[in-house]
């Protein structure tokens, strides 16, 4: 590249500073390598998405469960994995990585960050229960305490203590732009610099971990959006990364590699407009309350199976995008959202992130009103009212597609809490059904209401919640054997090219399939990094 200013040399080059990252020069310092690190954001950023994740990770049967009962192994969580990613007759790779993942996700994941002090809450959360067939059977759900913020600072914590920091060289706003072929291997890369000088690097293998294609450039989402959806919303929110654009998959593909599964994405149904954006299209996942009566731009309730929240959030994308605008709104009360509202980041999770024990307690217990003000306040998506019609207005006067029929939506919640005054014994709506099997589980009963109505005078005020479809994380990527070698389209290894964390579909350029079990995106991120730095190794 004419007029290089800046040369580099190292063993391993590592493109993108998240968690994949990360974990993968920890792998490689552990066996004295040197490494560099290409990062394209500011240091301030560094560990990317996962630092603003909610920290979840999903594990099979480790002590948290086995205290709290739950019995767990790897068949009955391979089981549901296959439930949830019906994966295809060519998903050779895909399926390997699942089975990896499911019987090493104790001692590759769980066991790895516990002994570089990530703390997990001790209750296991129970997330994506599936609707038609089993998702997770067992709760599997582990939290970090101090959310994927935690997780990320004590992983550097660590990192700057580790006996290899010299061999270690972080270079931020540094943008790779090409891939260095010598003699049929990858021994390279050149790129650019924040201030525009450039730059090139040489080094004996190189891992691309630099994210996906869901949030740099949300034209790649449409462009390799799942057909069977019809055509994407015209409104989408962006709630990935800045720069997963897919610029380095585009380097990937250059260099031969194959790219796999980039219409499989895992999108949020519950994405309101971020009140602070700091980029295009940004936007907030919503953790969606279980009690809310979920209705679409005209006040109708989604259905016949109504949308409840924890079960299978792919099909709840699927139904919104069936619906008019593709867009819907959660109607509930100030009880409701006090007891499980929640968001999906560690920005508004507060007593999570900073590991106030005596908060959280609180929030549990009385209901978390920071949050919920503070949404009500800064949000233009959430409107509240102390009367239908007076909601229904508020409703029509955001700037929408579609205006509310206030009679609909008015028959709608009170056919709903008619049915909860006729009592337990004849519930005969699913939603109902459901929350009533939450409650069952301790986990879920703190958080969960207790079969409350949504016009209810002791519970004012209503709450409308307006919620997009948020894209959030790339299902498929660079296709990569068990030892996260770049394949070519004939399946051969690419020396020199390596791939982990989303860059690589999580694993074998789509080790979900269609869906994840949540939690899998952060698991897949430390189990990639580490076979990747053992890959590294072993092949040298």
């Amino acid at each position: 590249m004419a007029g290089t200013k800046q040369n580099y040399q190292s063993d391993v080059i590592i493109i993108g500073g998240g968690l994949a990252g990360i974990v993968t020069a920890f792998e490689l310092l552990d066996h004295k390598k040197k490494v560099i690190i290409f990062e394209r954001d500011e240091e301030k950023n560094f560990g990317g998405l996962a630092k603003e994740s909610f920290g979840g990770v999903m594990m099979v049967d480790t002590p948290l469960q086995r205290r709290l009962g739950i019995r767990d192994n790897p068949d009955l969580a391979l089981s549901d994995w296959f439930n949830f990613a019906r994966f295809g007759k060519d998903d050779v790779w895909p399926r390997k990585w699942a089975e990896t993942y499911v019987s090493k996700s104790l001692e590759m994941i769980y066991e790895w960050l516990v002994q570089r002090s990530v703390k997990f809450l001790p209750v296991v959360n129970w997330p994506e229960r599936g609707l038609f067939v089993p998702g997770n059977s067992v709760p599997r759900w582990h939290i970090a305490w101090g959310t994927g913020y935690g997780i990320i600072e004590s992983l550097l914590g660590h990192l700057d203590q580790h006996p290899g920091r010299k061999n270690l060289r972080v270079c931020f706003n540094h943008q790779v732009s090409r891939i260095i072929h010598t003699n049929g291997s990858v021994t390279g890369c050149e790129g650019v610099l924040g201030n525009g000088e450039t730059f090139s690097a040489s080094a004996d293998a190189l891992v691309a971990a630099s994210g996906g294609i869901c949030g740099g450039d949300l034209s790649r989402v449409r462009k390799h959006w799942y057909k069977d959806w019809g055509d994407p919303p015209d409104v989408l929110l962006n709630g990935s990364h800045r720069f997963a654009d897919g610029m380095i998959h585009d380097l990937i593909e250059e260099a031969g590699g194959n790219l796999t599964h980039l219409d499989k994405h895992w999108h949020y149904a519950a994405g309101i407009h971020h009140p602070k954006p700091d980029r295009k299209k940004h936007g907030l996942s919503l953790v969606p309350p279980r009690s809310a009566l979920w209705v679409n731009a005209l006040g109708e309730r989604i259905g016949p199976v109504p949308l409840v929240g924890y079960t299978d959030t792919r099909y709840l994308v699927e139904q919104i995008c069936k619906q008019p605008g593709k867009y819907s709104w959660q109607i509930l009360n100030q009880k409701i959202a006090l007891k499980e509202l929640a968001v999906s980041g560690s920005d508004y999770m507060t007593a999570f992130r900073y590991k106030k024990k005596l908060r959280l307690i609180l929030d549990v217990l009385f209901g978390n009103k920071e949050l919920v003000n503070r949404l009500i306040n800064e949000s233009g998506d959430v409107v509240t009212a102390h009367s239908v019609p007076e909601l229904v207005q508020k409703m029509n006067e955001t700037d929408n597609e579609y205006q509310v029929d206030a009679k609909l939506l008015e028959s709608e919640i009170r056919a709903y809490d008619d049915r909860i005054d006729r009592g337990p014994r004849y519930f005969n709506d699913d939603q109902l059904r459901r929350i009533a099997n939450f409650r069952t589980y301790r986990g879920d009963r703190i958080r969960t209401c207790k079969f409350q109505k949504i016009n209810d005078p002791k519970a004012m005020s209503l709450i409308a919640i307006r919620e997009f479809i948020l894209s959030r994380k790339s299902l498929g990527g660079a296709q990569t054997d068990l030892e996260c070698r770049v394949l070519n389209k004939k399946g051969e290894p690419i020396p020199g090219l390596y791939a982990v964390g989303e860059t690589a579909g999580f694993g074998g350029g789509g080790i979900h399939g269609l869906g994840s079990l949540e939690g899998t995106f952060l698991g897949s991120c430390v189990l990639t990094g580490r076979m990747a730095g053992m890959s590294v190794v072993g092949g040298q």
